[in-house]
């Protein structure tokens, strides 16, 4: 992950589950010196994103500790298959097991709803993609576990991609007026307009547009939409978007399809460590 400092996150991440007294249950149940062998295992059908990252934590508290990873982020995996074999200190696992779940269960998660979505449109032309709806301080992670289930990423931040959208037009005034303002201020970025009626999208274009996200429209207009354009600049449908109503959208012709679902309300998946004595 470009530009993500995974040993920083580990760190972090395990200093908070940790606090300043450490996982005082295990040191008090546990023998220092005991040793165990685990594996993660799925416990339902999922796609995997985040297995490297789980293994860190381990790591981070044993450096000892002996992992094979049986499997690789964006692969599908069935309820039951092991995902990693670990032999390592007691303690240190135990006390890492915490972060390196839910790091995983979430990250994997993601990626588990985003092939549904992907699946769901095979075959129509049309690309799924993430948003900025993500958790703060976990976008870049999020967005590698949607990589992970097939979807492509949007903009990863403010400043890599323009988008004027409703609040951008009422301040400027029009949509055209907000469009030649953003060609003007010549970033070098792609322009793209959100526009949520018929009647805007000449108005964009004429502007110098180079991208419609088109939201809220219903597939009757989505395919008004895409004949109006007749393939002028790309074609981003968004909102309403779910697994029920995906493929009428796909359908029209629209080339881009962005889902803030996959990140922001995606469930956590079913993984779980057990263990026995090394």
């Amino acid at each position: 992950m470009i530009g993500f400092d995974i040993d920083d996150f580990v760190r972090r991440t395990l200093a908070e589950d940790l606090g300043e007294g450490g996982d005082v249950t295990s040191a008090a149940t546990i023998a220092a010196d005991a040793r165990f062998t685990a594996d993660l295992s799925a416990r339902e059908p999922i796609v995997i994103a985040g297995l490297y990252i789980a293994a860190t934590f381990f790591k981070a508290l044993d450096a000892d500790v002996t992992i094979e990873l049986l499997t690789s982020d964006g692969q599908a995996i069935e309820a039951g298959k092991s995902l990693m074999r670990m032999s390592g200190n007691a303690r240190a696992m135990l006390s890492a097991e915490r972060s390196a779940l839910n790091t995983l269960q979430h990250l994997s998660g993601i990626a588990t709803l985003t092939r549904r979505y992907v699946e769901a449109i095979l075959g129509t032309g049309a690309t799924l993609l993430d948003t900025r709806k993500t958790l703060p301080g976990m976008r870049a992670l999020e967005k590698y576990a949607a990589r992970m289930g097939g979807a492509q990423n949007h903009r990863m931040r403010l400043d890599d991609g323009m988008l004027i959208k409703d609040n951008h037009i009422g301040v400027a005034g029009s949509v055209g007026a907000a469009v030649r303002a953003a060609v003007a201020f010549k970033s070098g970025l792609q322009v793209q307009v959100e526009v949520d009626r018929i009647d805007q999208i000449e108005e964009a274009l004429e502007a110098g547009a180079d991208r419609l996200l088109l939201d809220n429209m219903g597939p009757p207009v989505l395919r008004e939409a895409v004949a109006l354009v007749a393939g002028r600049v790309p074609l981003e449908a968004s909102g309403g978007v779910n697994l029920d109503t995906i493929r009428g959208i796909a359908e029209t012709g629209v080339d881009f399809i962005s889902v803030g679902r996959i990140t922001q309300s995606a469930p956590a998946v079913d993984i779980g460590m057990d263990c026995t004595l090394g």
